[in-house]
C-alpha cells in the first residue's frame, strides 16, 4: 500500500509457503475448476437473508488480491438498505431503457438476444445485498497528496474475479451487472470524484425456480482458448 515518503525495498521471507506434490495439486486444481464450472450468473434472486459476515469475508477475500505496485485500487460498497438499493434500481433501469431503446446499438443488442436481459432489473432490489465495486482512478495520501495508480482496470479486473469466486465458494450467487454509465453511483453512496464505478454485484441464494439463458453453458473448447509451448 502506498505511503508518501515510504520507498525503501525490504524483502520477507515467504510467509505463507504453501506447497504440494504434483498429483495433490492436480487433485486440488482439478477440483477447484470442477467446482468453478457449477458457477452460474442468476438473474432470479430469493430474498432470504444472507449474512453480513458471509460479505465481509468474500470482500476480504477480494482485497488480498495482487495490484499495480500494491497500491489497491478499489473500494467495495456493501449494500443491503432497501431504500438505497431501490434508489440505486430507479437509476440504473433508467440508463437501460435508453440503452436498450437502441443506445446500445445494433450488434451490441444483438448479441444480448440469446441472454434474455431488459431494462427491467428487479435483482437490484430482490437480493439481499448489493456490492458495488469502485476503481481508484488516483489516490490521496493522509495529508491531501494526490499520487497516481498503476494498471488499475487490471488490478480490480483480478480484485473482482477474486470476489466472485468467493461468493461461490460461500454457496450464494450473483450477477455481474454493468449499467453504463454508472456515474450516478457516486452521488448515491457518497464516493469520491477519484473512484470509477465499474460493476454491481447483487448477491444472494437463487430463487427456487431461478433459470440461467441456455447459451450460458456453451463455453468455447480448451482448444480454442488455450496454446502451450514447451
Amino acid at each position: 500500500m502506498y505511503r508518501k515518503g515510504d520507498v525503501s525495498y525490504q524483502a520477507l521471507p515467504l510467509p505463507d509457503r504453501v506447497q504440494k506434490p504434483d498429483d495433490v495439486a492436480l487433485a486440488d486444481a482439478s477440483a477447484f475448476r470442477d467446482d468453478l464450472k457449477k458457477r452460474h450468473s442468476v438473474r432470479q434472486f430469493s430474498d432470504r437473508p444472507v449474512p453480513e459476515a458471509v460479505l465481509v469475508a468474500c470482500i476480504e477475500a477480494a482485497a488480498s488480491a495482487p495490484s499495480g505496485a500494491n497500491h489497491q485500487p478499489w473500494h467495495f460498497a456493501l449494500i443491503g438498505n432497501g431504500a438505497i438499493k431501490a434508489q440505486i434500481r430507479a437509476a440504473a433501469e433508467d440508463e437501460e431503457r435508453a440503452f436498450y431503446a437502441g443506445g446500445g446499438g445494433d450488434e451490441w443488442l444483438a448479441a444480448l438476444e440469446p441472454i434474455g436481459t431488459g431494462a427491467e432489473k428487479p435483482h437490484l432490489t430482490t437480493a439481499p445485498w448489493l456490492i458495488v465495486v469502485f476503481a481508484e482512478r488516483w489516490g490521496v495520501t493522509e495529508d491531501g497528496t494526490r499520487y497516481k495508480n498503476y494498471y488499475v482496470p487490471e488490478s480490480v479486473g483480478i480484485a473482482t474475479g477474486f470476489l466472485i469466486a468467493a461468493i461461490h465458494r460461500a454457496g450464494l450467487v450473483c450477477l455481474e451487472h454493468t449499467p453504463n454509465p454508472m456515474s450516478f453511483l457516486n452521488a448515491a453512496l457518497g464516493r469520491p470524484a477519484a473512484e470509477k464505478p465499474v460493476m454491481i454485484l447483487p448477491v444472494g441464494w437463487p430463487a427456487t425456480d431461478a433459470t440461467v439463458p441456455a447459451v450460458a453453458k456453451r463455453k468455447k473448447p480448451l482448444t480454442r482458448v488455450l496454446t502451450v509451448f514447451r
